[in-house]
């Protein structure tokens, strides 16, 4: 086998960062159902952070939180479609492409740690509060966070010449 034929280790062992970020995201939820009310805000650092445990029954910033029960299922079906094209694109992605591998790895450990929340709880737990005056932040979490990161990099990437 020649050095041209030879094969390239592929990105998937990017998904060990996702296990991770799931375990951290759930743990982190686990403290926040564990220590705080539902509703009750314990100030982190004033005039700016909050814990406040939330129960999302919607989407990102609880978007069709009042629709009908399809909701749960919609969101987890597209999530797992999401993160399926996702692992099998990091199959295709050699290794080394942090680029292309770090936010797709954000991005599947956020939207299956939330999946994980509707199975389990029928919601997805969020209790990280920021705002500014009077600005208020939808409450969100850890997974939040990864899909964020993780969509905030792939357009910044997605600029970069290879």
């Amino acid at each position: 086998m020649t050095v041209a034929n030879k094969p390239h280790p592929n990105a998937l062992s990017w998904l060990l960062a996702s296990v991770v970020l799931i375990a951290l995201d759930q743990w982190t939820k686990f403290l926040a159902v564990d220590t705080l009310a539902f509703g009750e805000s314990v100030t982190f650092i004033p005039g700016f952070w909050n814990w406040t445990l939330a129960h999302n029954t919607g989407a990102a910033f609880s978007f069709l939180a009042n629709a009908g029960e399809w909701k749960h299922l919609f969101f987890s079906g597209l999530a797992l479609v999401i993160s399926t094209t996702l692992a099998v694109w990091l199959a295709r992605t050699p290794r080394s492409d942090w680029r292309t591998a770090l936010p797709f790895a954000l991005i599947i450990a956020g939207a299956l740690s939330n999946v994980v929340d509707r199975f389990r709880l029928g919601y997805v737990v969020d209790f990280v509060h920021w705002y500014l005056g009077s600005y208020d932040w939808p409450i969100f979490n850890v997974a939040d966070s990864c899909i964020v990161v993780g969509v905030g990099l792939m357009l910044l990437t997605s600029f970069h010449k290879k």
